[in-house]
């Protein structure tokens, strides 16, 4: 059976900025590299939120983004 290795973890954070000629938003993200593999959910949203407290911007969505090796 194939394992998922994580090798590098991300922090996203998506803003929106304003809304186009159509009516529709636009979005602008914000990655924050180097988080630790092991940071739980929890802790991410904290940071997030003491990020989202620096920024005038609407906040979209809070993403965490992974890398992984698969191996067989």
């Amino acid at each position: 059976m194939a394992q998922a290795v994580v090798t590098a973890s991300k922090l996203r954070l998506v803003f929106q900025v304003g809304m186009d000629d159509d009516g529709k938003p636009i979005l602008k993200a914000k990655t924050f590299n180097n988080i630790q593999k092991s940071a739980t959910p929890d802790q991410l949203l904290q940071a997030a939120q003491a990020l989202i407290g620096l920024s005038n911007d609407t906040l979209s969505n809070i993403e965490r983004v992974e890398n992984a090796d698969l191996l067989a």
